[in-house]
């Protein structure tokens, strides 16, 4: 019996409200941090990711690092996105999910499951990994001066606009990649970083 299966056994022993509690508990702690693309939910990542490294070692742009100890012991060692100095660049493989045995990255669509060439070519899905907005006291079009550092940055059609020559992010479509982050050239930086679990805080 893996952990996952042992803790919902136990949970079905100890009712809906400790699971609740747990779940509020882990995402108000998870909302300090980003996880990779298409993580589990927090109580079920924590309870799948072995602390192996694996999506570590396997991202080729030095993105994903495990969180220190001084964290507390339940997430040491887990990995999560540094987003704040790096943007994911969105590997067309995802070689950190496939590199995740545990299953605690999970890729939605995989190349053997389509059945056909049409769903072969369908776009596969994005994850959904920050929240992104633009401070505009500190994003230099909005106070006079012409910039467009992160103009050519954003990897998904629809989330970066321009009004005129100031840029805004459409909410909406933004999956919180932080390209145009590490594009900003003003410090500190005009694109500021949330992590999806920050209501939850």
């Amino acid at each position: 019996m893996d952990r996952r299966a042992f803790f919902r056994q136990a949970l079905r022993k100890s009712g809906e409200q400790v699971v609740k509690h747990v779940d509020a508990k882990v995402s108000r702690q998870a909302s300090r941090w980003i996880r990779p693309p298409f993580a589990l939910d927090e109580l079920e990542f924590l309870l799948a990711c072995t602390r192996c490294g694996d999506c570590v070692t396997a991202c080729p742009h030095q993105v994903v690092f495990s969180l220190s100890a001084r964290l507390g012991a339940r997430v040491a060692a887990t990995p999560a996105l540094d987003l704040a100095n790096k943007g994911c660049h969105l590997c067309e493989d995802w070689p950190c999910v496939s590199a995740c045995e545990p299953g605690a990255l999970v890729w939605p669509v995989r190349a053997e499951e389509a059945e056909d060439e049409d769903e072969e070519d369908t776009p596969k899905p994005l994850p959904q990994l920050a929240r992104l907005s633009i401070d505009t006291a500190t994003c230099l079009p909005y106070s006079g001066p012409e910039c467009g550092a992160c103009a050519h940055s954003c990897p998904v059609p629809g989330a970066l606009s321009w009004q005129q020559t100031r840029p805004v992010i459409d909410a909406t479509v933004c999956i919180g990649c932080a390209q145009c982050r590490e594009a900003c050239i003003v410090e500190p930086k005009a694109i500021t970083l949330q992590s999806r679990n920050h209501q939850a805080a």
